[in-house]
């Protein structure tokens, strides 16, 4: 009866007046953008559009007060988008809080499953 259900959930940083900075989907972003290069490859694999994205990530380097973003103009050979070394350390530190917390979320959800089937039985 509880086999079907699926455990879903996100991650976002806030500030303490509750007015959002990064969650998932930025962090997904960020990554792309270090995959690819560029943010417009980023956004192009990711299926989102290049100016909301780009206004989206000068918010958060607004809200934490440093930069997280290299941009250089494209020309002949285009133009780039990279991280920078802050930026880099809060994709790693996203990862690795993001990888502990999905284990004890998955631990707990599992125990709500079974504690469903326990009170059904």
């Amino acid at each position: 009866m509880y086999d079907n259900l699926v455990f879903n959930y996100k991650i976002w940083l806030s500030r303490e007046d509750g007015s959002g900075i990064m969650g998932d989907g930025k962090w997904k972003i960020l990554k792309a953008i270090k995959e690819h290069g560029s943010l417009k490859a980023a956004t192009e694999a990711l299926g989102i559009t290049y100016r909301r994205t780009w206004g989206d990530l000068k918010d958060i380097e607004q809200k934490l007060g440093f930069s997280i973003l290299e941009k250089t103009r494209g020309g002949k050979e285009g133009g780039a988008t990279h991280l920078t070394p802050e930026g880099e350390l809060l994709v790693s530190a996203f990862d690795a809080f993001h990888s502990k917390v999905d284990v004890v979320m998955e631990e707990a959800f599992m125990e709500f499953r079974e504690n469903l089937k326990e009170a059904n039985n």
